[in-house]
C-alpha cells in the first residue's frame, strides 16, 4: 500500500487511486461510523426536541427545547471533530453563547438558546444525516466485499458529500454570526462602562460638591445667627463661605468637564486637546489635522482617550515631553500619543490601558501599545470615522459642523 499525507495543507485529500492508502482507510472508517453516529444523534435530537415542542405549552416545555438545542450544539461539535480527524476538514468552532452581565438570568438564557442558529442547524444536520448514514454504511460495506478495486473512488465520492454537509450546516455563518457575538459582548462592555461612569459621577457629587455645599449652608446659618450679636465674626464666616462657594464651583466645573467639556462641544478636538495638554505636567505638542469634525460620539471617545493617556504620562512615564497627533485616514480616525519617558507600560499594568482597549473595541476601534523598557512609549488608537450629522438650529436651518 502507498502512503499519503494524513491532512494535506490545502484541506483536500490526495487524488484517489486503486491502492488503499492510509487516507482512504480513514475515509472508509468515517463512512462506516456514519450509521451509529447518525442514529445516536438522531435519537437524542428527536427525543429532546420532540418532547420540548410537545410540551411547549407547559412550563417545562421551552426549557427542555432549549436544552435540546444545547445538546444539538454538542452533537455538532462532535461531528466537526470527527470530520476534522477523519476527513481533514478544518472548520472553526461557532461562537459560544455569551450573555452580558446585564442579561444574566434564566429568561435571557432561554431566549438566546431558542434563537440560537447554531443549535437549529445542528438539529437539521441530525435529521438529514439519518438516511445518509444508512446509505453510506450499506454502500461502503458492500463495496468492501464485492467492489473493493474501486472502493477508493467510491469512498472519495461519498466523503465529498460528507464534507459538503459539514461545511454547509456545521460551519459558522460566515462572519455574521461571529460579528453578532462580538457586538453582544461589546454591548455588555458599553453598559458596564456607562454604569461605572454614573457611579463615579454620583460619588464625586456626594463626596465633593454636595458635601461642601451642605457645610456651606450650615456656616451661613451660623453666620446669620451671629449677625446681630457678633457682626465681625459673622463677616469672617461669610468671607469663608465665599471662598467655599468658589471651591464648590470649581469642583462642579471639573465634574462637568469630566462628563463632556464645553470647549469640545463649542470648538472641537483641536482646542479641547490643547486644553488638556496645557494641564499635563510635561510639555505636550498637539497636532490635529482633520478635514471636518467627526460625529459627536466619536469625538468624545477620542477626547477622553487622549485625556486618560496624558494622565498616564503625568503619573507614570517620568517623561520630559510628549506629543499628540490626530488625523483621518480613509474611514478611520487615528490618534497617536508619544512620550519620551521610561517605557515599560503594559496592558495589565494597572494604568487603565486594558479599559481603554475595551472601550475602543466596543465601537469597532483598535488600541495598540508599544512601550519597550527605557522608552519611548507610543500608543496608537483607531476609531471609525462617522460624519457629524447636521442638526437643525433654532431657526430651522441646517447647522454645519
Amino acid at each position: 500500500m502507498t502512503m499519503s499525507p494524513l491532512v494535506p495543507d490545502n484541506d483536500r485529500p490526495p487524488p484517489a487511486r486503486f491502492a488503499l492508502d492510509r487516507w482512504t482507510w480513514k475515509e472508509i472508517a468515517h463512512l462506516l461510523a456514519n450509521l451509529p453516529m447518525t442514529i445516536a444523534g438522531f435519537v437524542c435530537t428527536v427525543f429532546m426536541i420532540g418532547i420540548g415542542v410537545g410540551l411547549a405549552v407547559t412550563v417545562i416545555g421551552l426549557p427542555l427545547l432549549a436544552a435540546g438545542l444545547h445538546g444539538a450544539r454538542l452533537i455538532g461539535r462532535a461531528e466537526r471533530g470527527r470530520a476534522r480527524a477523519m476527513l481533514g476538514v478544518r472548520i472553526d468552532e461557532p461562537s459560544p453563547m455569551v450573555l452580558s452581565r446585564r442579561e444574566q438570568g434564566f429568561f435571557p438564557w432561554l431566549w438566546s438558546s431558542l434563537a440560537d442558529p447554531v443549535g437549529w442547524r445542528a438539529v437539521l444536520y441530525s435529521f438529514v444525516r439519518l438516511p445518509w448514514g444508512v446509505l453510506t454504511f450499506a454502500v461502503t460495506l458492500v463495496s468492501l466485499i464485492v467492489l473493493w478495486p474501486v472502493l477508493p473512488y467510491i469512498a472519495r465520492l461519498l466523503t465529498h458529500a460528507d464534507r459538503a454537509m459539514v461545511r454547509g450546516l456545521l460551519s459558522p455563518s460566515d462572519e455574521l454570526e461571529r460579528r453578532i457575538a462580538e457586538l453582544e459582548s461589546d454591548r455588555g462592555v458599553v453598559v458596564d462602562t456607562a454604569a461605572a461612569d454614573l457611579r463615579r459621577i454620583e460619588r464625586d457629587l456626594h463626596d465633593g460638591a454636595q458635601a461642601r455645599l451642605v457645610a456651606l449652608a450650615m456656616d451661613l446659618g451660623l453666620a446669620k445667627e451671629k449677625l446681630t450679636d457678633d457682626p465681625e465674626a459673622a463677616a469672617r464666616m461669610v468671607d469663608e463661605a465665599h471662598g467655599e462657594v468658589k471651591v464648590a464651583l470649581q469642583e462642579l466645573r471639573d465634574l462637568a468637564r469630566g462628563i463632556h467639556p464645553a470647549v469640545l462641544t463649542d470648538r472641537g478636538l483641536d482646542a479641547a486637546l490643547s486644553a488638556i495638554a496645557s494641564r499635563c505636567t510635561v510639555p505636550v505638542t498637539v497636532g490635529v489635522d482633520l478635514p471636518a469634525r467627526p460625529a459627536e460620539a466619536i469625538e468624545g471617545i477620542a477626547y477622553f482617550t487622549v485625556s486618560e493617556l496624558l494622565q498616564n504620562v503625568s503619573k507614570h512615564s517620568a517623561a520630559r515631553s510628549a506629543s499628540v497627533e490626530v488625523w483621518r485616514s480613509a474611514d478611520r480616525l487615528l490618534i497617536q500619543v508619544t512620550d519620551d519617558g521610561q517605557g515599560g507600560a503594559r496592558m495589565d499594568g494597572g494604568t487603565g490601558m486594558a479599559g481603554l482597549a475595551e472601550r475602543l473595541g466596543a465601537v469597532d476601534g483598535l488600541f495598540v501599545l508599544d512601550s519597550p523598557v527605557g522608552g519611548p512609549t507610543t500608543v496608537t488608537a483607531e476609531l471609525p470615522w462617522r460624519d457629524r450629522e447636521r442638526e437643525p438650529n433654532r431657526t430651522g436651518a441646517a447647522k454645519r459642523p
